[in-house]
């Protein structure tokens, strides 16, 4: 809640917009979101002059829109669901040559969430174990691999909902697996598919992943 738009996300959206070319920079940046990270990469790109685009489900929450456009963003509302806003996102990327930061399948993006890895090691020196919420991965793929790299001892758990347990699947599957779609109280978590570059991050560094029912949380 410290963060400037009161989200981890604006970690990644800030490093991913860091590394992007002058060239890169001029053409201006494209997201799909339908709140957070929409946010983060809004706020950031228009610090620092560079356009940003972003698509958002039909549906999005209009406090959300209005915060997004605040933050400097031009808003295109298209589709039923984040997926649909996606593809659009990715169709314009490539007609107008934008840049898209994808909320959690890019390398920059997943070290930029890793730095909550970072500050926990620094504030907690006698760390013994971090459970972190899975959603496509980005944050516990960048967690995990900053604190196992430094202190390969600390435990990591991911956490998701058992409406929506695509890492869980994909871990199980080792490949990305697309489950159902539901509905749960855990919205910023409800992705129904894990990314191609998280999951071997996952593999990798988490000890263990939990599913958690709806009247658990």
């Amino acid at each position: 809640n410290l963060q400037m738009t009161g989200s981890f996300k604006e970690r990644g959206a800030l490093n991913r917009i860091a590394m992007l070319t002058p060239e890169q920079a001029a053409r201006g940046v494209i997201a799909a979101s339908a709140g957070n990270h929409a946010q983060g990469v809004a706020y950031h790109a228009t610090k620092r002059g560079i356009r940003s685009l972003i698509v958002m489900p039909l549906t999005t929450p209009l406090v959300k829109v209005t915060a997004t456009r605040e933050f400097g963003a031009e808003v295109l509302l298209h589709g039923a669901n984040y997926d649909e806003s996606c593809v659009e996102a990715v169709r314009l990327c490539a007609e107008q040559q934008f840049t898209f930061i994808h909320p959690f399948d890019d390398p920059g993006v997943m070290a930029g969430q890793g730095t909550i890895g970072l500050e926990l090691l620094e504030q907690v020196p006698q760390l013994e174990a971090v459970v972190v919420p899975i959603g496509g991965g980005g944050l516990i793929g960048g967690v995990a691999c900053a604190i196992k790299e430094l202190r390969p001892a600390v435990r990591v758990v991911g956490v998701q909902t058992s409406r929506l347990p695509s890492m869980q699947a994909a871990v199980e599957a080792h490949h990305p697996v697309t489950v159902d779609a539901a509905t749960t109280i855990a919205d910023g978590i409800a992705v129904r598919r894990a990314g191609d570059l998280t999951l071997p991050l996952v593999e990798r560094y988490v000890d263990e992943i939990v599913t958690v029912e709806e009247d658990e949380i």
